[in-house]
Order: C-alpha cells, then structure tokens, then sequence
C-alpha cells in the first residue's frame, strides 16, 4: 500500500466523499503532510532543483484531484477507451512509457469524481450497443497501490459487473488486492499482472514487489474467479535469458491454481524505447543500464505517428519463437494473446 510523503488536496476535491475519506485515513499520520491547494499549485509543492529530483518527490507525492474533462481518451488495440480514475505509478521502473507520457507528473493522482466518470463510461456503453465496449484502467496508472483507502477499482468493477456490454481491463504490477477478493465482479473484470525475471525487476524495476510476491497476489484473484492475464514484459535480452524466462513460468504454474474458471492468458512484449524517452531516461536515471544503444537496434515507426528502437529482426524472432514454444508447454490451456 501506498503510503505517500505528501498528499496535494486540489480545490473542490474535498467536497465528495472519496476526498474525505482519504483525508480521513491519512489526517492524523504524522509522517505524511497534508496540503489543501487553491487553483493551481501541484508542481510548486513538490520539491525538486531539476527533473531528477522532482521525479523521486513527485513518486512520493499523492495528489487528489477532480476529472474536469470527461471526454475518454481510447485505448487501442487492447480496449476501446481509457477510464480516467487514476494517473502515475509509484513504481520506479527505468523503462516505463509513464517516464515519457507523464514526465512532468510523476505524481499519484486519484480522481474523485467517480461516479460522474462511471456516468461517463455508461455513455459510451450505450453509443456502441449492442457490441462490447471494454475501458482500460491502467493505460496511464498502476491503480492498485492506493485501492486499500481509495476504492476506486471495486467501485469500478462493481458498476461494470452489472453492465450488460461493458468490460473493465487493468493491470498491475503491485499487491494489494485483497480488498478485491469479495467483489461480486460477475466475471466483467479482467486483472492482469506485469511479470518479469528477478534479474531485470532487480536492475529496472526499482519499488515494485519481487515476482514471486506478484504471483501470489494473481494467485488470489485466480482463486476469486476473475479472469487473470500476464503481461511479460518488457522482455530483455542478455545472457541465460530464456532460462529465466522459462523459470519464471514455471514458477507461475507451480503456484497457481490448478484449474481456473477463464483460461490463463498471455501478453508478451519485447523492449523498445522511443528518443524521446531515452532523453528523459537517461536525465532521471544517469547511471542507467538500460540497453539503448541505438546502433544495435531498428528503428521503426509505428501507428501513433512517431517511431521506436526495436530488437533486431533476427533477435525478435528469437523471442517470439521461444515465447511460442515455451508458454504452450508449460499452459496447454492458456492463450497467448500476442508476442510482439
């Protein structure tokens, strides 16, 4: 659970009750300051002389605040569109495409809002019927360190558990799931968790639990019949990868359940920056060892309209048959959704 140094109350988030009651949890916590802000002011209350040290105050800093906008941003190819309840990871991951898209607000940030931006999601639900409309809830935040206080996903999977054709989708790489377990989810809530080898949790992943933590919190909610999916990524390559790789699935199938309600399902995605994040990378992480020559990789653009630094052909192809190969071996009865 998170735990932040400073929570940064913005105007008006204290007139609904989720503003109360996180202000009511952490209000007597010494250890945490809290500050109520007027019309602006987020970034002057985070301390920081340049972007490094802002980025590890702001990892540190949980604001609350009110979704003024509720046009949903989409959400392609894994969902149809973004649901805006949370932004910012308090993971500290090298990699992460948070370093880029929210470089400027590595902050936590809970809207409190959730019932107008639920209202919102039920709009959209309506303008695709009768086909599925499926909302992502992790596309710009890891949601799960702040659930213990702040309940935004139970509220959340329960509205959509009563939504004929609408979908909730989010992934993790944190624990705290146990305020989860009881919620009747109908089955509409699909939980994915980040999985990578030791190794690279190690050297990239700094402030996230160790992976087999992570499998014993997907444990729990396999166990409470969601359907449950791993994102292995980003996949790395460097000496004795596919043993790890391989080590770590097997070590995934020694503790999940034996039989489950929803097959296993499988999303693998090999390493690839863009310039634009090495710059910033390598301004917050100086000493990084993220590999990032750009001679050893090709360029590619992609579907956005900018390009990234991609494994070579011949190593992507490794990957992809090893993935191929190995998760089928291991889950006969899992799906691999793609390996890219």
């Amino acid at each position: 659970m998170f735990i932040p140094k400073r929570i940064l109350f913005m105007k008006g988030s204290l007139e609904y009750e989720l503003g109360k009651q996180i202000y009511a949890y952490f209000k007597d916590n010494r250890q945490v300051e809290i500050v109520k802000l007027g019309h602006h002011g987020i970034k002057s209350n985070i301390p920081g002389d340049n972007i490094a040290e802002f980025y590890r105050h702001g990892k540190r800093t949980l604001v609350v605040g009110i979704r003024k906008g509720l046009q949903f941003q989409s959400c392609k190819p894994s969902a149809h569109y973004q649901l805006p309840l949370l932004s910012g990871c308090i993971g500290q991951c090298e990699y992460c495409y948070l370093n880029t898209n929210l470089g400027d607000k590595p902050y936590m940030r809970v809207n409190v809002n959730v019932d107008k931006i639920l209202e919102q999601a039920g709009k959209y639900i309506e303008e695709r019927l009768p086909e599925e409309t499926i909302f992502e809830g992790s596309a710009t935040s890891d949601p799960i360190p702040v659930e213990p206080y702040s309940h935004s996903l139970k509220q959340a999977i329960q509205y959509f558990s009563k939504t004929e054709k609408g979908r909730f989708r989010f992934a993790t790489k944190f624990t705290d799931v146990d305020t989860l377990l009881d919620v009747d989810h109908g089955g509409h809530t699909e939980v994915r968790f980040s999985l990578n080898t030791d190794r690279v949790i190690q050297d990239f992943e700094t402030g996230t639990p160790l992976m087999s933590k992570r499998i014993e919190a997907a444990k729990k909610i396999i166990s409470a019949e969601y359907p449950t999916g791993f994102l292995i990524a980003p996949v790395f390559l460097y000496n004795n990868w596919q043993n790890d790789y391989r080590n770590m699935l097997e070590q995934l199938k020694d503790v999940l359940p034996k039989k489950t309600v929803y097959p296993v399902t499988f999303e693998v995605i090999s390493h690839r920056y863009t310039p634009r994040a090495k710059d910033i990378i390598t301004k917050i992480f100086p000493d990084t060892k993220l590999p990032m020559d750009n001679e050893e990789r090709t360029y590619k653009y992609g579907q956005f309209g900018y390009g990234k630094y991609l494994y070579q052909k011949e190593e992507l192809e490794k990957i992809k048959s090893f993935f191929q190969e190995v998760i089928p071996a291991i889950f006969p009865d899992g799906v691999v959704k793609y390996i890219i």
